[in-house]
């Protein structure tokens, strides 16, 4: 396992157990998110970095008992407080990296990413990975409950002109790696960044 890896697990697993009650009013911004998704019955979609599994059952609601829900998470903690928490009825928990998930190429309709991109190791990598396994005029939502502003805040630190989420960054990332970025929200209340696979 990567130093980054080890990273990220630490920082989850020391969380995991009080996640969910430190963050208990997200539900609906979740549900917002993932309703611009436009998924349809019966579409296949991945929660990567799913975490507690917070946004798997608007996934499972927007696919129906057709679609086809995964979720994707590289701390065994955190898989397992979102089996506590009984969503992992919403849909199948895979304990692996973005960087390389055990899935075919094309084989998915969208990914749904809260807080990912901060937390990738290789984010041109590892969004090119996203890419690879989602259908051509699939969609990517790299979504967080609260904006980039809020989110400096929150950690007691200053928005820079470096961070990933920023547009004039985010745009050339995304297209360097497979996506079209064709929506971006960046507010107080929520940040949503909407882009299509290219073909």
């Amino acid at each position: 396992m990567s130093d980054d890896q080890t990273r990220v697990q630490e920082f989850f697993t020391a969380r995991a157990a009080d996640w969910d009650t430190r963050f208990p009013d997200d539900g609906p911004a979740y549900a917002a998110a993932v309703a611009e998704l436009g998924l349809r019955a019966g579409d296949r979609v991945l929660d990567a970095g799913c975490g507690t599994g917070r946004a798997l059952p608007p996934l499972r609601a927007a696919v129906g008992p057709s679609g086809v829900v995964i979720g994707a998470d590289l701390t065994p903690a955190m898989l397992r407080e979102a089996v506590r928490a009984g969503r992992d009825r919403d849909g199948a928990l895979l304990l692996t990296d973005v960087a390389a998930l055990p899935l075919r190429a094309g084989s998915l309709d969208a990914v749904f990413g809260a807080g990912l991109v901060s937390h990738l190791a290789s984010p041109a990598e590892n969004l090119r990975e996203l890419a690879r396994v989602v259908r051509p005029g699939g969609v990517l939502a790299l979504f967080h409950p609260i904006g980039r502003a809020a989110l400096a805040a929150r950690h007691g630190r200053p928005l820079t002109p470096d961070d990933l989420r920023a547009e004039p960054n985010l745009r050339p990332l995304l297209a360097g790696s497979g996506w079209r970025l064709t929506s971006y929200v960046d507010e107080d209340s929520r940040f949503l960044a909407l882009a299509v696979r290219e073909s």
